[in-house]
């Protein structure tokens, strides 16, 4: 069986930046973790990485979402310091939305798809959802404890959402 691993988004600016939360704070071990088991198992390992410039704030995301974040090459763009020296051994993906619309290339022939990270309610879900509808007969599912969401409520309300949607949530 083959298994992959898709980590969203575990940048400085969802962690303790200009979107960071109490909860992302709190899985950061964990997802760290689960990173080295995954490649010390030989599962192919996947990081996304959120990347704006510096007109974000003109695009349509920036009208709904107007606070600076994860803008290319800033600090808050990089990803988090303890998952740095894996990303060398991974494929890092630069996402400019919600969805890594190149990211079911990557994983296909996968029979399983575990995806962590942040933020449980906008791009997990995202990303969940395109990975269960590029590739229907694989097992995608999402570890609770290695996600966080913009808050307790958004991350359980996504969760339920991606269980209608026939995404496993460990």
């Amino acid at each position: 069986m083959k298994k992959a691993l898709v980590v969203i988004d575990m940048q400085n600016d969802f962690i303790d930046g200009s979107l960071g939360t109490p909860e992302a704070q709190a899985i950061v071990l964990a997802v760290t973790e689960r990173v080295k088991a995954a490649l010390e198992s030989g599962e192919k390992v996947i990081f996304t990485q959120d990347t704006h410039h510096a007109d974000y704030l003109k695009t349509a995301e920036g009208k709904k979402l107007p606070v600076k974040h994860c803008i290319k090459p800033s600090h808050g763009w990089a990803l988090t310091s303890s998952l740095i020296p894996y990303a060398k051994d991974a494929v890092v993906l630069e996402k400019p939305t919600f969805g890594a619309t190149g990211l079911p290339q990557h994983v296909a022939g996968c029979d399983e798809i575990t995806v962590v990270g942040l933020c449980t309610d906008i791009c997990v879900i995202s990303n969940a959802m395109l990975l269960k509808a590029f590739l229907p007969e694989a097992k995608i599912c999402v570890d609770s404890s290695c996600c966080a969401g913009v808050t307790p409520k958004s991350h359980a309300l996504a969760l339920e959402a991606m269980k209608m949607c026939h995404i496993d949530v460990l």
